[in-house]
């Protein structure tokens, strides 16, 4: 091979080797906006270009807690919101970010590995029935209510707007026994298809007859003396998940879980009646 094509073949070595890493971008997985790999890597200084090298190739990432690239902080994980780490300040944190940074106050994005009873202060338990719940919730709110944080940067009321909607999902979901079991077995790898029925002829024969008796029920009396039937059968099955649950019996706990889900089903159409 002559030198001067040895020279172009080593010289179009980089330009190759750049296009098949991939965008590591300091930006939320959150946000639409991505820096593409042209702007990423266009131009660099050949020091800071064999660093992301060694860090991307060499799996050094850790050592490395941003790169300093075009003036820009590009940070090794591909989320804005490290693990532990404030976005705004960099501060970590002694303990998981929920909604503010302790340093600087700033709302936090979205932490998925935060679970709905962590939300709440609360030890992933089923039985939670009395814990002032709602009360909780009242005090998330408030913090994260517009009026409180429209003098903050757009992205943080993206952040308030995003945490306020996962505190409403996760109150609706715990203060509902049947949503509730549902969700602490998917905390514990366990789903469970709701649509999933039962052939059990006397189980199915009385939820007919539960449901003739709401059609035919001709005023609000009827109604909610058929509600409060309903209510002590879903606890009675309530009581029963929550031993199986507590004794590991999944399987047991799945079963209580689909009987909970015809009597609560039988409830929703009496409140939509009354």
């Amino acid at each position: 091979m002559s030198k001067k094509k040895l020279f172009t073949t080593l010289s179009t070595f980089p330009r190759r080797s750049l296009a098949s890493i991939p965008d590591y971008s300091p930006i939320s997985s959150n946000s639409s906006s991505k820096i593409q790999s042209s702007a990423f890597f266009s131009p660099l200084p050949q020091s800071n270009l064999e660093c992301f090298r060694l860090c991307h190739n060499l799996n050094f990432c850790n050592s490395f807690d941003y790169l300093k690239v075009s003036g820009k902080s590009f940070s090794s994980n591909s989320a804005e919101k490290i693990e532990g780490r404030c976005w705004n300040c960099h501060v970590v944190a002694e303990s998981a970010l929920f909604l503010v940074c302790d340093s600087c106050r700033s709302i936090q994005p979205v932490d998925e590995s935060v679970h709905y009873f962590e939300i709440f202060g609360l030890e992933k338990k089923y039985d939670i029935e009395d814990v002032n719940l709602e009360g909780k919730y009242k005090q998330w709110q408030k913090k994260l209510h517009p009026d409180l944080v429209h003098s903050k940067s757009e992205k943080e009321r993206e952040y308030a707007a995003e945490q306020s909607t996962r505190v409403i999902h996760a109150f609706r979901t715990l203060s509902k026994p049947l949503s509730r079991a549902i969700y602490i077995l998917k905390l514990e790898g366990v789903e469970v298809d709701e649509e999933q029925t039962i052939s059990e002829p006397q189980l199915l024969t009385e939820i007919m007859e539960i449901r003739e008796a709401v059609e035919e029920a001709c005023d609000s009396q009827v109604l909610n003396q058929i509600l409060s039937q309903m209510q002590e059968k879903l606890k009675e099955w309530s009581d029963y998940f929550a031993n199986a649950y507590q004794n590991g019996n999944f399987e047991e706990a799945k079963t209580s879980i689909r009987r909970m889900t015809y009597y609560d089903r039988v409830m929703e159409e009496i409140v939509k009646k009354l």
